[in-house]
């Protein structure tokens, strides 16, 4: 069996949708340093262990499924710039072409969200991402070096010992501090999505303490442990045997 675990991995992708190819002016490598850099490399490959794994290839400086459908700004939910203030398309996007975003992508990833938080088994829902090493210029933060690791609770969005024992978890592998809600406390995904499943927020530093295979292999073992001590027990010889409560 698999570990009871919803993970959703919103910033992972890079693709930009034909909807609006003729109008993004980015270049390749911009997409890629707007987006969680390393994500699907991190992330993607816990699919096979895990109950229930949702992803997007479209990239985040073209839709953000991490904001809410009217959040419009520069940095919303159908973006104008990037996190570096770069513009992204040659003009404005019609008010057509958005609609057709929102519902041809935003709105199905999220009632995915909905439909697995009720068919999955899953106990707990993951919202994975990786953060710059230094905050970007939109941020609050900006110019900070950013912890190793950071976990988000949306300040209620988990019972409180499931996320200090996720805390340690991670702590127990990374073998360094994990933050709790600094620098991010959890997006639309963890602060919505919590009303149907327990949510937490999950950032890796993109820094280059490991590769990202290596910190793969010690996601994937802080679940384990978190799992074990939650729900049943994991035999690591055959693979994940939870116990669903």
């Amino acid at each position: 069996m698999k570990l009871p675990l919803l993970l959703s991995v919103p910033h992972g992708g890079v693709n930009v949708p034909p909807e609006v190819r003729d109008y993004c002016i980015l270049t390749e490598e911009e997409i890629i340093v707007d987006g969680d850099e390393g994500a699907s490399e991190i992330y993607w490959p816990l699919e096979e262990h895990v109950a229930a794994f949702i992803k997007t290839d479209i990239a985040r400086a073209i839709l953000d499924m991490n904001r809410r459908e009217d959040e419009r700004r520069a940095d919303g939910v159908v973006k104008t710039e990037t996190i570096y203030k770069v513009p992204i398309y040659c003009e404005p996007l019609p008010e057509s072409i958005v609609n057709t975003l929102l519902e041809s992508y935003h709105r199905p990833y999220h009632k995915s969200l909905v439909e697995l938080a009720k068919t999955s088994g899953a106990i707990l829902g993951i919202d994975c991402h990786t953060m710059a090493a230094k905050a970007p210029p939109i941020e609050a933060d900006a110019g900070r070096e950013r912890p190793p690791v950071c976990i988000g609770d949306a300040e209620g969005s988990l019972p409180a010992k499931w996320r200090d024992s996720l805390v340690r978890c991670f702590e127990n592998v990374f073998k360094t501090l994990v933050t709790v809600n600094d620098p991010f406390s959890g997006g639309y995904i963890t602060r919505t999505h919590a009303a149907e499943l327990p949510w937490v927020q999950v950032e890796l530093s993109r820094a280059p303490f490991m590769t990202n295979q290596q910190k793969s292999e010690c996601v994937l073992t802080a679940l384990h442990s978190w799992c074990e001590e939650h729900s049943g027990v994991v035999d690591r010889g055959t693979g994940p045997l939870i116990n669903h409560p």
